[in-house]
């Protein structure tokens, strides 16, 4: 009966001792999972801050777009129909931009230098007559600082 007595004593301190550690590894979770919840509630406030300002600058960028696109409309009344359709195609094609500069013998849309012999074809051509990049296909627009 001793024997079982001390065996059984010995038993109670190994799962005291065993509890002891489940309770500090329990605790070691609970601060740990704590600062998670913090962690959380802290992403959480700051997607609510985020998004009201993603709502409130595409709003903005909404207005922005109305007002350019008024603007626009007088802009383009002059223009032949053919010419408009080939820009807005290309403007699709060519992530919103379908006509670029020359400047200094280059394509601003594509930043390629145009050929020497490519240069006279558009120095030569009438300014009515619309040139187009051999490279990104876009409507070129001449101006003084395109070198011809």
């Amino acid at each position: 009966m001793q024997h079982e007595m001390v065996s059984l004593q010995r038993r109670i301190v190994s799962l005291e001792d065993e509890e002891l550690e489940v309770m500090a590894t329990l605790e070691d979770a609970q601060r740990t999972l704590d600062s998670l919840v913090a962690q959380i509630a802290a992403a959480d406030e700051r997607l609510v801050v985020l998004r009201a300002t993603r709502d409130e600058r595409g709003s903005e960028i909404e207005a922005e777009l109305a007002e350019l696109l008024a603007g626009r409309a007088p802009l383009v009344e002059g223009f032949p129909e053919d010419l408009l359709a080939l820009y807005e195609k290309l403007r699709t094609n060519r992530r919103g931009v379908g006509a670029a500069e020359l400047r200094q013998r280059r394509c601003a849309g594509c930043n390629i230098t145009i050929d020497a012999a490519e240069i006279e074809v558009i120095r030569k051509a009438p300014e009515d007559l619309v040139i187009r990049c051999e490279e990104c296909s876009r409507i070129l627009v001449r101006t003084p600082e395109s070198g011809l």
